[in-house]
């Protein structure tokens, strides 16, 4: 039951923050300026593969560079130049990339019945724009800046839990990790024996959008839930809820 728990941690890009279109409100233009040919399923394939491997490469880089080395290796793919300052405009995006539409209202429900926690691949500066949006104050923020690593990383989620743990005296089967990636998140998060939330927002979608394919094992991995958006885990909430008190 939902109710077994005090605590959501969130990854946020992907989750609550719509980062496949903000990406590609970015990309899009830039391949159109350039004359690169390529769909946007293609463009979001080539990020996530680069992606990965700029934070792997650089796990102490702060996200605004990951991205503006990401939007550089795009560029050499398709033999591109860059203009000047493209780089460091991308960058910058993550204040403009929107929120789902249904995120905000979700999170107003389950704060009231919840801690909220954020764990994800961002910075604080870019977060703190992203959280604007969502418009409600998180009880913890930790990020990639915070831990000095990149998830899937095991130890951003182990710093997780330590800083849990500390700050709010929140124990791990209290917690229940929401996300939409299984490759960044639900398969390491049940790696430590953490309940699981999946909001598959690809959900009817081929492919895997701007997240990497999940290897072999990871693929088949099943998550405690799984929902399609914010709004159908709140419904969930309340249907569960109104069953235990008839």
């Amino acid at each position: 039951m939902l109710s077994d728990f005090t605590t959501l941690t969130f990854d946020c890009y992907g989750t609550l923050i719509d980062w496949e279109k903000g990406i590609l409100g970015e990309l899009r233009p830039w391949a159109i300026r350039h004359g690169v040919i390529a769909t946007d399923e293609t463009l979001l394939d080539v990020f996530a593969g680069i992606e990965s491997v700029c934070q792997q490469e650089s796990p102490t880089a702060r996200y605004p560079q990951i991205l503006e080395e990401v939007l550089g290796r795009i560029a050499r793919r398709y033999s591109v130049e860059l203009d000047e300052g493209e780089g460091a405009e991308f960058g910058r995006s993550v204040g403009r990339w929107p929120a789902f539409p249904d995120s905000a209202e979700a999170l107003r429900y389950l704060r009231g019945r919840y801690k909220l926690v954020i764990l994800s691949n961002v910075d604080r500066e870019s977060f703190a724009m992203s959280e604007e949006r969502l418009g409600v104050t998180f009880d913890r923020v930790i990020t990639a800046q915070d831990v000095g690593s990149y998830k899937p990383d095991i130890r951003n989620f182990k710093y997780l839990l330590d800083d849990l743990g500390q700050s709010l005296q929140v124990r791990p089967e209290q917690i229940l990790h929401t996300a939409q990636s299984l490759y960044h998140d639900i398969v390491p998060a049940q790696s430590l024996g953490l309940r699981t939330m999946w909001i598959n927002r690809r959900r009817g979608k081929d492919g895997w959008g701007a997240t990497p394919k999940p290897d072999g094992s990871a693929e088949e991995s099943t998550p405690d839930w799984e929902v399609g958006n914010m709004a159908e885990f709140a419904a969930l909430h309340r249907s569960q809820t109104v069953r235990t008190m008839t």
